[in-house]
């Protein structure tokens, strides 16, 4: 595991990092869809939406990623790489299936996105851009990521109060059976196996803390990955996002500096700045960052926010 406080190179590829494909994962409502677009603002990658994602749209998209996803937060590891591995290897390459998209989806929606993304990833691919994956249901699979697609991982950990909040604002919930039936997830995440008690329960706050802690258990004894508290970075963008540029191996240009200050500084009245299309809600839109950390346990009450503190107490702060 690695920590955010790398400096910026001034030379456009100073090392492998700057070819390797960029992985932004972590808890769905961690940032991860505004981190990936703010990276994505420099120019030098090719956003790539959820391609793990079990429901359509985002995910069943054959084009973009020619692999049955079966579970959210799929687990990929070396015991079952070959049916993930060249799929993987496809998409990071910016090898788009037309024709797999095509038999798959055939509706107008559907055949806008195979335009927007055959498009985006043959021209990304003709000019020597690099593909970026924003998937929060990569969380648990972060190792094989990092170590056999050679992605720089980067893992957003948000505050357990603001993330359980956010959930329930939303009227998420998670069933702990779509982890608990996959046996490699299982075994090599056993801080998971807690999760069981829960099984059924209705507890909504409970059951996210819990997820909160075993996830934040499990990314903190990852190596190769860099995580990155949402919080520190919502609070001061511009130093933030210019060491994940550095460590992606992403050029910090006086370009991608305006969009970034663009979009994280006001709301959707404020300039052109680098904005969002799409009709997802929980998606990324132009905001201040900071006015994003005001009120985190909206939602809650104080009886709840002391069970989150109480029951996320064992997990190790993020530096």
């Amino acid at each position: 595991m690695r920590t955010a406080g790398l400096e910026p190179r001034a030379d456009r590829h100073p090392d492998p990092a700057s070819r390797a494909p960029v992985l932004v994962t972590g808890l769905p409502r961690s940032g991860t869809s505004w981190t990936g677009r703010m990276l994505a603002a420099g120019g030098d990658l090719v956003y790539v939406n959820e391609p793990l994602n079990p429901q359509h749209p985002p995910g069943r998209c054959p084009g973009v990623l020619k692999a049955a996803v079966t579970h959210r937060f799929q687990y990929i590891c070396d015991d079952n790489t070959a049916g993930w591995l060249p799929a993987f290897r496809d998409t990071v390459a910016l090898r788009y299936r037309w024709l797999a998209e095509l038999r798959a989806n055939r509706s107008p929606y559907d055949l806008a996105r195979l335009l927007r993304y055959g498009t985006a990833f043959t021209l990304g691919r003709l000019t020597g851009r690099r593909a970026l994956l924003d998937d929060p249901f990569a969380v648990l699979s972060t190792a094989w990521f990092a170590g056999r697609l050679g992605c720089r991982v980067i893992a957003l950990v948000r505050d357990p109060v603001s993330f359980v909040a956010s959930w329930q604002r939303l009227g998420w919930t998670v069933y702990f059976h779509e982890l608990l039936e996959q046996p490699l997830l299982v075994r090599d995440h056993p801080e998971l196996l807690g999760l069981r008690a829960l099984v059924g329960s209705q507890d909504r706050v409970a059951k996210a803390a819990a997820l909160w802690l075993a996830t934040r258990a499990i990314l903190a004894r990852t190596p190769g990955i860099l995580l990155t508290s949402y919080e520190s970075l919502a609070a001061d963008p511009l130093p933030g996002f210019q060491r994940l540029y550095a460590y992606a191996g992403l050029p910090w240009t006086p370009a991608a500096e305006r969009r970034i200050a663009r979009a994280c500084t006001g709301g959707s009245a404020t300039g052109a700045g680098f904005t969002w299309s799409g009709l997802s809600r929980t998606a990324y839109r132009r905001m201040d960052s900071r006015r994003a950390l005001d009120d985190p346990a909206r939602g809650l009450s104080a009886e709840d926010v002391a069970r989150v503190r109480a029951l996320t107490a064992p997990a190790i702060a993020v530096h």
